[in-house]
């Protein structure tokens, strides 16, 4: 499936222009940030094949990365880090990024569509619709910026912290990143507040206190 611009022409006939699409990435990780997106199209060079990220490969979406971040009339990105995510949970911070990607853009919208089913507050009018990023361009351009900008991301901590491997699995619970995290433990990018995380800290290093054992690790922030 790709993308249309339909909605984007009935912003545009209605007096919701300019209209941006919005879309997150990162809510599932152990690991780094979650990142959005915010994206105005030129109505004049929208780019061929958009998609929800999740349908391209690496290659293509760098394409389209490309693509849309020459073309369109404004881009802003977006993010809410380990530590936000742990004090406020992920649903808020998903939402904070969300808002920071907004407001971010150059140009102000005058409306905004959200892929799923939980828009965040603005101050303009914002809908959300579910699979958003399959079916409308400026949404599915979204995915596409906020997909390949968090894997950069992903890919500058790996170098920091070479021992889990962030630029393979971008933080997600592969077994590899498992592995890692039973090995080393968790680094300061990791998100304690979620189950996997909070077990391996709680097993290696809060457990063995509260018995009066020095810890294997107390963290590896020195990777």
């Amino acid at each position: 499936m790709v993308a249309h611009f339909s909605r984007e022409t009935h912003a545009i006939a209605n007096g919701l222009w300019p209209l941006a699409g919005v879309d997150e990435v990162g809510r599932g990780p152990l690991a780094g940030p979650v990142v959005a997106a915010a994206v105005i199209l030129d109505p004049d060079a929208v780019p061929d094949g958009l998609d929800d990220s999740k349908n391209l490969t690496a290659a293509r979406r760098e394409e389209l990365f490309a693509l849309i971040t020459e073309s369109a009339l404004a881009v802003g990105v977006a993010s809410a880090t380990a530590a936000e995510i742990d004090t406020i949970n992920i649903r808020q911070a998903t939402l904070l990024a969300m808002r920071r990607a907004v407001a971010a853009l150059p140009v102000m919208p005058a409306s905004v569509l959200v892929d799923g089913n939980d828009p965040p507050a603005l101050a303009c009018r914002c809908e959300a619709i579910i699979g958003g990023d399959a079916l409308i361009a400026s949404i599915a351009a979204a995915s596409i910026v906020a997909k390949v900008a968090r894997d950069a991301m992903m890919a500058r901590l790996c170098q920091r912290y070479p021992a889990y491997g962030f630029s393979a699995h971008a933080g997600y619970a592969t077994a590899r990143h498992r592995s890692a995290l039973t090995a080393h433990g968790p680094c300061p990018e990791h998100r304690y507040s979620f189950a996997p995380v909070k077990g391996v800290w709680f097993r290696a290093v809060e457990a063995p206190l509260l018995a009066g054992i020095e810890p294997a690790f107390r963290s590896a922030s020195a990777f």
